[in-house]
């Protein structure tokens, strides 16, 4: 394969485009003009989680304020939002039913279970006392313990791998490695049939 190969899609350092939009690395409030990746709706639901956990963790948004927006219809939107929806920097998407959804029993899920959650993060970490670590690692690891303990359908490897890859995209720089560590220390506790293979 010649270095020509595809250079009208390579800008001049010779890396091939990354098409996705960045959306600044820290989860904001979402809800009207929440960012999606085009990837599996199991992802999306995920990311959508971990963004709505940040909101209420971080701002005391009340959950059904929150549940709502990740509900929203663009419909509701005026049409010339519709028209220019990156002028503020803030892409338009409505949220598919399906993601919507999944982020919503996540959201739901792991709050309703935060007095046991939050325990398991405190002895994984001891280090690292819970108020002090930062708000986007705190919130994926909330996402990401639930699903190890309250969602046996999601295997356990996946369970990581997500939560490493959401820590890497909106943490700091060494979100990932933090929150794989506390993840592997978190899964050998898990009980047998759950212990990753």
């Amino acid at each position: 394969m010649s270095d020509d190969t595809n250079k009208s899609s390579r800008p001049k350092g010779g890396k091939p485009q990354n098409r996705a939009r960045k959306s600044g690395g820290k989860p904001g409030q979402f809800g009207k003009g929440a960012r999606l990746e085009n990837s599996s709706e199991r992802h999306q639901g995920r990311v959508l989680a971990m963004q709505a956990l940040f909101e209420v963790d971080e701002v005391q948004h009340d959950i059904d304020d929150v549940i709502e927006r990740i509900h929203w219809d663009n419909s509701e939107v005026p049409a010339s939002a519709l028209e220019h929806p990156d002028e503020d920097e803030q892409q338009i998407d409505e949220i598919p039913n399906t993601v919507a959804k999944h982020a919503e029993r996540l959201l739901r899920g792991t709050i309703a279970n935060l007095e046991t959650i939050d325990p398991v993060i405190a002895a994984a970490a001891p280090a690292f006392p819970l108020a002090q670590i930062a708000a986007v690692d705190r919130n994926v690891l909330r996402l990401a313990i639930y699903e190890l303990y309250y969602q046996p359908d999601v295997p356990v490897k996946v369970a990581i791998n997500e939560a490493v890859e959401i820590a890497k995209r909106f943490g700091g720089e060494s979100s990932g490695k933090f929150v794989n560590g506390v993840l592997g220390t978190v899964s050998k506790q898990l009980p047998d049939n759950r212990k990753p293979t």
